[in-house]
């Protein structure tokens, strides 16, 4: 009688103490993997009692439930939709990476996952505003009609309410309700509040204040900013899933939403806001400072683009006013140009460089948006992710940035940067110069630099690829034979380090102690899986299902090390190459590497015996 999936999945979830007490759930070849909150809340003897379970363990701080192959996929997608829970696998992997990484590494990358998935939007909004920017300089009775203001309208909304989008996509990184995070996002621009582009209007004492217990908070939005909105989302998250834990389900779902919203919004608006805009105004003063030097133009023509990852460029526009209304010439133009055009160069030189088709569709709009002057899909979803093309548009710019202030380059404008700045320069040739240097620089550094990170590829063997050697026989049933799947000594089921193994539950085996790296197939017969991890396989032939592991508990590896050179489906002959597997890391990750292989339904099968054949 074939296992009832769901009845199964549904037994198992009922002894486990609560969806609250399964922290995650995954699954590899033959076992369902849980980590539990608290194990005393677990009825270990109702378990081993379902049908399906064939065994269970506490390992490595995980449950083991013994399910096997073929089976325990399906009973996983179940248990999945019973408790609601995702699937934990992708999740965990990238978990565990970032667990792995410094602290500064983790700070860095975290802006990335947070645009990473906006991009579509601000590669959009991007290219338009830079069109929509460019064309009155052209043709300046553009500039006053309908569809100037409708197409700016369009183009300017992505970035006008970008903290809600933002807000929305940290809360997916931070693991947080994401109309929580939009609603944080939407309150830090709502209209009630003052443009935080605008506020430099205003003269002191006219801006409202919220008195609030003994924190003064003045009432101003935060428009083209990332860092606080980040910041105030992680909070958000922490509180949300503290309160979930502390919280009565019977209450917890309006008492969570409310608390975290007015805690979060409390905590944004008098402590994190104010205290980057604190931060705000040193850099702004320090700008200033540099700008006024040959030096300091070419460590801002570096700096820029950290300012744009900070989110604080947009204020730039009252040191640009102010030049002009001193002077009548804007000379920090040309500095920020060099800077965005070399982010320019840079993502150009890894839209052209790359392989990755994803990567690559991303890059290249990306470049033409920092060459109008929007350089956030660039830097968020190209060059910062990278790192290393962002640092090398950084010395593309500080290069570009010297260039423009030895020959004095400058504007009688502000607001524009890059290609849509051409018409209002007061040395064209020149500033075309230094935007070539600036993009031409990043672009060396990047093209010999930088080398993308290519992700193992699945590979094909000839389907006539034969072994050096016959392989011997070492499982026979009535059904007929299977071979040895690897060089090395043969020892008996019960040798097999691993007491699921050994024991017997997933059906009769041997095990190999291999001498070289490489799994072949043990028969003509069909590829039915090749597991994510590329560190098992199963296999078909004439009612015979062969199971094919390659070390102990060699899952938590998460591929690294393996290699497969087949896919499921794939019809193969005997002593064709399946799996590689690199010996040396197994050993260093603290692993056997003894190559396993069961036939699952062995006791279906008649006649079956082990060993090699003499």
């Amino acid at each position: 009688m074939a296992l009832d999936y769901r009845k199964c999945a549904e037994e198992i979830f009922s002894h486990l103490g609560g969806k609250e007490n399964i922290i995650s759930a995954a699954h590899c070849a033959t076992r369902l993997r849980l980590v539990i909150a608290d194990n005393s809340k677990i009825d270990t003897k109702a378990l081993e009692e379902v049908e399906g379970v064939k065994g269970l363990f506490d390992s490595n701080g995980q449950l083991q439930l013994i399910i096997g192959t073929g089976t325990v996929n399906k009973v996983y997608d179940e248990f999945l939709a019973v408790t609601g829970l995702t699937a934990a696998t992708k999740a965990d992997v990238k978990a565990a990476a970032a667990s792995r990484m410094p602290l500064w590494k983790k700070i860095l990358k975290t802006p990335g996952d947070v645009f990473v998935p906006i991009l579509p939007a601000i590669v959009a909004s991007g290219l338009m505003m830079g069109l929509v920017e460019a064309i009155p300089k052209f043709w300046p009775a553009f500039g006053s009609s309908d569809w100037y203001s409708f197409l700016d309208l369009v183009a300017n909304t992505a970035f006008a309410l970008l903290p809600v989008l933002v807000a929305i996509s940290a809360a997916r990184v931070f693991g947080g309700n994401v109309f929580l995070g939009a609603v944080i996002g939407l309150m830090m621009v709502h209209p009630a509040l003052i443009n935080a582009w605008t506020v430099g209007n205003y003269a002191a004492g006219e801006i409202p204040t919220w008195h609030l217990f003994f924190f003064n908070v003045q009432q101003v939005g935060y428009q083209g900013h990332v860092i606080p909105v980040i910041l105030a989302v992680l909070l958000m998250s922490t509180i949300e899933k503290w309160l979930h834990k502390k919280v009565p389900e019977m209450i917890d779902l309006f008492v969570t939403p409310l608390c975290t919203v007015l805690v979060t919004a409390f905590v944004t608006f008098t402590i994190i806001g104010p205290v980057f805009s604190i931060l705000e105004n040193w850099v702004l003063a320090g700008a200033k400072w540099l700008a006024s030097t040959l030096y300091g133009s070419f460590v801002m023509g570096a700096i820029y683009p950290w300012t744009v990852v900070m989110g604080l460029h947009h204020m730039y526009n009252v040191i640009e006013a102010g030049m002009i209304a001193q002077t009548g010439l804007n000379t920090w133009m040309p500095i920020a140009s060099a800077a965005n055009f070399a982010q320019f160069g840079a993502c150009l030189a890894v839209a052209l460089k790359v392989h990755n088709q994803k990567t690559k569709a991303v890059a290249l709009p990306s470049s033409l948006s920092a060459s109008l002057g929007i350089t956030e899909p660039a830097i968020f979803g190209i060059n910062f992710r990278f790192m290393k093309p962002f640092l090398c548009g950084m010395a593309g710019g500080a290069v570009g940035a010297l260039f423009g202030a030895l020959f004095g380059l400058g504007a009688p404008v502000y607001g524009v940067t890059g290609i849509p700045a051409i018409p209002a320069v007061n040395n064209v040739p020149l500033y075309l110069v230094e935007l070539l240097i600036a993009a031409g620089v990043a672009f060396a550094l990047v093209w010999f630099i930088w080398k993308e990170d290519k992700p193992e590829e699945k590979k094909a063997a000839p389907a006539e690829e034969a072994p050096a050697e016959p392989m011997p026989s070492v499982i026979r049933c009535a059904a007929g034979e299977i071979l040895q799947p690897c060089k090395g000594q043969v020892i008996a089921r019960e040798q097999i380090p691993d007491e699921t193994f050994a024991a017997g539950i997933l059906g009769e085996g041997v095990g190999v102690i291999p001498e070289d790296g490489i799994v072949i197939a043990p028969f003509d017969g069909t590829v039915t899986s090749v597991f994510d991890t590329r560190h098992a396989v199963t296999l078909e032939k004439d009612g015979m299902e062969v199971l094919i592991h390659i070390g102990v508990n060699t899952v938590n590896m998460q591929g690294e090390g393996f290699t497969a050179f087949v896919e499921e489906g794939a019809e193969v002959k005997a002593g064709q190459k399946l799996l590689g597997f690199d010996r040396e890391a197994i050993a260093k990750a603290g692993y056997n590497d003894t190559v396993v292989m069961l036939l699952t339904n062995s006791d279906d099968l008649e006649g079956v015996e082990t060993g090699i054949a003499t």
